[in-house]
């Protein structure tokens, strides 16, 4: 009989060993949840795909490369317009009704490079056409010869005493092409065709628009010539006239 308790007891103490076993490593169903993440440490990046030679950038959402995004004070500034060859994607090319005049300009100053000349003319027309709107005289002066100058500072004084102020914003160039050059004496003259996009707004003393638009980008052809002695050793060349194609 003592034999009988002792393998009951012996029983029990082994069922009761298992059932702590149990409660303590638990069961493995396959529906238990991942291990909490650590908060403090940042989740691994997710996998990307080695980039291939010959991959293409994808276009921007409208799948249109060709939009011309307005200035804005949080946006980043704009790129020139990309059009077929030269420095920053500007066109600068000599035309055909230039060809004769530049290799006359060029044999009486080899140092004349046109496609540099024209990478100077166009910091020229920045110069002016931002002046000008700003009414800085002082600026204008150096860049213009007498005649020139004085009808810009007509210009700017009409505007002062209609109290209106000119607001211009030079987005960028397309192209800017010697159109016409010839040797004058000594006197080298040459024609620039300027393809730019600007956006131009005239106030009012009321600050109310009378012409233009904030909110549009025009494509503005300028022909502006230029002018230089050959002979002398100042290299700057000043405008002589301007007028719009058109």
């Amino acid at each position: 009989m003592g034999n009988n308790y002792d393998i009951i007891l012996i029983g029990l103490v082994a069922v009761f060993l298992i059932l702590r076993l149990r409660s303590v490593l638990g069961k493995r169903t396959g529906n238990e949840r991942p291990p909490a993440r650590d908060p403090f440490t940042p989740p691994a990046p997710p996998p990307t795909a080695s980039p291939r030679l010959g991959d293409a950038p994808s276009a921007g959402p409208s799948g249109n490369d060709n939009v011309v995004p307005l200035p804005t004070s949080s946006a980043p500034a704009p790129r020139p317009s990309l059009s077929t060859t030269g420095p920053g994607g500007i066109r600068a090319t000599v035309l055909p009704t230039a060809t004769a005049g530049v290799a006359a300009i060029r044999g009486a100053d080899p140092a004349f490079e046109p496609i540099g000349f024209t990478a100077g003319a166009r910091a020229a027309f920045t110069t002016i056409v931002e002046a000008f709107a700003k009414d800085d005289t002082a600026s204008l002066r150096p860049l213009l010869d007498p005649p020139t100058y004085a009808s810009f500072e007509a210009a700017i004084r009409g505007r002062a005493e209609r109290k209106e102020k000119a607001e211009t914003t030079l987005i960028g160039f397309e192209a800017s092409d010697i159109a016409a050059a010839s040797l004058q004496g000594s006197e080298a003259v040459v024609t620039v065709r300027f393809v730019s996009e600007q956006i131009n707004v005239l106030r009012n003393a009321e600050g109310q628009i009378v012409d233009g638009n904030p909110n549009e980008v025009q494509k503005v052809i300028d022909l502006w010539t230029f002018r230089r002695d050959t002979k002398s050793s100042d290299p700057n060349w000043l405008l002589i006239k301007t007028e719009s194609e058109g």
